[in-house]
């Protein structure tokens, strides 16, 4: 151990180990300060060198940040730690509006489904070298992506929506690269990206989507790659426009190396119109979760891109895991052929709810941002005391803070199991805890 710093090591791998270590376990707090490389080297009775490779190495991993002379710091939010450790804590009696999940009550019924791909598993037993994407699924993909326009592309399966994020991340990026990311944005986006190594360029936000001036800035400052949320985007709700899909498209084709990644979050509850981006770059990549529609516990998201990006995932998904289960896909294979989810009634449900409370905040003078999904956003001037006063109050809401990097403060609440008689008693409690504020955007 060094004095008040839980360092230790002798070789690179070690001191960077026993750091990241104390990172993830509180004993180096976020955005504390760490010894400078020579004074931390003459303690530890090492070289120099070997002090700076171990910071490289933590910087990469996305776990300090290094500001010149400044010095070098644990990260505001570590990949070590991730965002997660920001959610409130719920007491006995306190409505949960913070956990961003779906309403268990519009999810179908899964049983039935799993049964019958377990039957047809049994006649014909998926075994090692069958190929990985059930034929009906990638038929019923494709044709989903043809008609929401998206372009054509091979098809491949994923765990998840932020699987296929990091996997199409790591087939084209080296770490050091910066990554253009939504501000508001998905927390765990924010965290992963640094934690591949890559850096993070925030691009501000509004009802639109992704602001298309603020791309063009990061691009020409030399991101590499842009992440952007199609619909029903985590925190905001924002959609993007036909509009806004114009203007951020002119600005890919003055950056036609980029690396762009569309995530259709909203996909199967909502009702506002896809207006995808893809295709004006060499490399791109699409990606559509079951997560949202048919239950967060079905691990599985279709992704399409151009051929050598998708090749490269498949391939890497090989060398791994394989494939993802083949029953998971025959399963929704029949939940798609069944109509298990009525898309229209379930975006209608999340939209009466989302309008009830943005409307009973804008009577009340409040400004609220919720154009689709389940998530409303609510600007805050002070993130911390409007979480405690509405804990106080019997609501627990989302702090900004899982969410943003210079985007000013926010809450953000999940509206998916809200009932009409809650509403107003909610807006009375967020007006409390917040205090009336001019309508204004939240970037």
């Amino acid at each position: 151990m060094l004095g008040e710093y839980p360092i230790s090591g002798r070789r690179a791998a070690d001191i960077s180990a026993s750091i990241e270590r104390a990172v993830g376990a509180g004993e180096l707090r976020p955005g504390q300060l760490l010894p400078p490389m020579r004074e931390l080297a003459e303690r530890l009775g090492v070289n120099p060198n070997t002090v700076a490779a171990a910071y490289r190495t933590l910087r990469e991993r996305g776990v300090i940040e290094t500001a010149g002379r400044r010095g070098s710091r644990v990260r505001p939010a570590p990949a070590t730690t991730g965002r997660e450790h920001l959610r409130v804590d719920v007491p006995e009696g306190v409505r949960d509006v913070a956990q961003g999940n779906p309403d268990p009550a519009l999810l179908p019924p899964l049983a039935g489904v799993f049964a019958a791909a377990a039957d047809e598993g049994d006649r014909a037993p998926v075994l090692y070298g069958d190929t990985a994407v059930e034929p009906e699924l990638a038929r019923i993909a494709r044709a989903g992506f043809d008609a929401d326009g998206v372009p054509k592309g091979p098809v491949a399966v994923v765990s998840g929506a932020l699987d296929g994020v990091e996997r199409v991340l790591a087939a084209h990026l080296k770490p050091g690269d910066t990554v253009a990311v939504e501000d508001p944005g998905w927390g765990r986006t924010l965290d992963l990206v640094p934690a591949l190594g890559l850096r993070t360029v925030p691009v501000g936000v509004d009802d639109e989507g992704p602001r298309a001036e603020d791309v063009r800035r990061a691009l020409e400052a030399g991101a590499r790659a842009l992440i952007v949320t199609d619909r029903a985007q985590n925190p905001t709700g924002a959609a993007v426009s036909a509009p806004r899909a114009r203007a951020l498209r002119a600005v890919l084709r003055e950056h036609p190396e980029v690396l762009l990644i569309e995530d259709d979050h909203g996909h199967g509850i909502v009702d506002v119109p896809l207006h995808p981006l893809a295709g004006v770059t060499r490399h791109w990549a699409f990606v559509r979760s079951a997560a949202k529609a048919y239950g967060p516990d079905l691990r599985l998201a279709l992704l399409t891109g151009d051929a050598l990006t998708v090749d490269r995932v498949r391939g890497r998904h090989r060398l791994g895991p394989g494939w993802v289960s083949r029953l998971m896909q025959r399963a929704l294979v029949r939940l798609w052929g069944d109509g298990a989810v009525d898309t229209a009634e379930v975006a209608a449900s999340y939209g009466r709810r989302r309008d009830a409370l943005i409307g009973a905040l804008e009577r009340r003078g409040v400004a609220a941002h919720g154009r689709s999904g389940m998530n409303v956003w609510v600007p805050v001037p002070d993130e911390t005391g409007a979480v405690a006063r509405l804990l106080h109050a019997g609501w627990a809401v989302a702090p900004g803070a899982r969410f943003r990097l210079a985007a000013p403060p926010g809450i953000r609440v999940t509206v998916s199991t809200l009932a009409g008689s809650e509403i107003e008693a909610l807006a009375d409690a967020i007006t409390s805890a917040v205090g009336p504020a001019p309508a204004r955007s939240y970037d």
